[in-house]
């Protein structure tokens, strides 16, 4: 070969590899100087239920398909393990771009929104204003104390009221059935008590006629004596929000309530160590059959028992709230349960795309059946689906009544966020402790009560 030619080649050549070299360069440069995208943080409170955690994990993996966006999915064993790192991360100004808790409404989401650290989810609510009920609505349309006005700054997914559960097969046993409960409401709770007597003569068994919690450190306790106080017409705050525990009938309301309550356990009626009862105690108590019947704030206990048909159908009954005292049928209080995003979010363009998605009929609807039907819609729409308009189902039937014919109305932080603060210190516990543990009288454990709920409310 011609000497000057393999020079020119080998030139070629070498020009063509430098020319590669630093186009690789220049793209490996390109590469690095890309900012990575930082996943979309979630937050959640691990389901009752296994089936729960799925259908939160389909719907997000919907979500990352259609978004292209990656998600870390964080689960929580329990709802207080939750809170405390929740208010530190965001005390921080590093929360997560969304959480979910089945207690936010309870000392967090009113909390966090009086003080300005949450997202105003409006631009989420709005579009979809008209599928959610009043309460839902009004649960999570909140105050913040920074912008002097309340908006919405919390997306709710579904609901809960308290249910009344107990075992027919047990009353059979005695020739009793349901029609023999009656619909009055001191005539209901003797039934129970009568009923409990009449088994134990029967069998010599330790049974108890009546399951209430009354444990402070049980949630069930507060919304147990939260929905007596509404049957008796016990009204803390008024129409404005303003506290009138001040007021002679309001105190009287409370002691009367509170003697109702703490005289069934100290006639025998609920069981001792119901005082040391935590969420779940109520559930396992009444399911290992020491129960005749118990009131419970979600359908957990009958859901629990979907696999054995018998128990399900056939052993275990929900019926509704006895009328009221003065005659008139049941009020319900409802609790919603919530989703938060925070101002302080470094992902909030693509939480508020989440939260939209995750709202819409079909997902929603979707998370609701694969939990069981522990807990309700928020969207009334999705109670014409055929899970819940099955009739023959004995427990999501007449809990369906309880929503759709019954009168419903949120806690009492919708009006003022402090009475947030009274649920999540479970004022009520304490002062049903103070009278069956310490031996404190109605009237000093009530006024007691509402020394604190006077001083919580001083703080805001």
């Amino acid at each position: 070969m011609n000497k000057k030619l393999l020079i020119f080649i080998l030139f070629l050549v070498s020009l063509l590899i430098v020319t590669c070299t630093n186009q690789s360069a220049k793209l490996d440069s390109q590469k690095t100087s890309l900012p990575e995208t930082k996943p979309l943080t979630i937050w959640w409170t691990k389901g009752f239920y296994p089936e729960e955690d799925e259908a939160i994990k389909q719907i997000v993996e919907e979500w990352q398909k259609n978004s292209g966006y990656p998600v870390e999915l964080l689960f929580f064993n329990d709802d207080e393990s939750l809170k405390i790192t929740l208010l530190e991360a965001v005390a921080a100004e590093k929360p997560p771009d969304i959480v979910y808790n089945y207690g936010l409404e309870f000392g967090i989401s009113p909390r966090l929104a009086w003080e300005d650290k949450l997202a105003d989810v409006s631009d989420v609510i709005e579009p979809v204003k008209s599928l959610y009920t009043q309460t839902a609505l009004t649960s999570v349309y909140l105050n913040n104390n920074v912008t002097k006005k309340r908006s919405y700054y919390a997306v709710p997914i579904q609901q809960q009221t308290l249910h009344i559960h107990y075992w027919q097969d047990l009353l059979k046993e005695i020739n009793l059935t349901t029609s023999d409960i009656p619909n009055e409401w001191n005539k209901f709770w003797q039934f129970w008590q009568n009923t409990q007597k009449i088994i134990r003569q029967k069998d010599q068994s330790e049974i108890y006629g009546i399951g209430l919690t009354m444990s402070a450190a049980s949630v069930d306790n507060f919304y147990e004596f939260e929905q007596m106080l509404e049957v008796y017409d016990v009204n803390l705050l008024d129409k404005n929000g303003k506290l009138q525990v001040d007021k002679p009938e309001v105190r009287q309301g409370i002691i009367k309530v509170l003697n109702w309550v703490t005289n069934l356990y100290k006639d025998g009626y609920i069981p001792p160590d119901s005082v040391q009862w935590a969420a779940v105690d109520n559930n396992v108590s009444f399911l290992n059959r020491n129960l005749l019947m118990v009131a419970n704030p979600t359908l957990s206990i009958p859901t629990s028992q979907r696999q054995d048909l018998e128990v399900y159908q056939d052993q275990i009954k929900t019926i509704e709230f006895p009328n009221e005292p003065d005659g008139e049928p049941a009020k319900y209080l409802v609790s919603v349960k919530q989703i938060l995003t925070f101002q302080s979010s470094s992902n909030l363009e693509q939480a508020k795309n989440f939260l939209s998605f995750f709202i819409r009929p079909e997902n929603i609807s979707e998370y609701l059946q694969l939990s069981g039907g522990r807990y309700f819609p928020v969207m009334p729409q999705l109670l014409s689906d055929k899970f819940w308009q099955d009739q023959t189902d004995p427990h999501i039937s007449v809990a369906v009544k309880q929503f759709q014919e019954g009168a419903t109305r949120p806690f009492n932080y919708v009006v003022n966020p402090a009475y947030s603060e009274v649920l999540s210190q479970n004022i009520w516990g304490k002062a049903i402790k103070r009278v069956i543990v310490d031996g404190l009288s109605t009237e000093d454990a009530t006024d007691e009560a509402i020394s604190k709920i006077q001083e919580i409310f001083a703080q805001w």
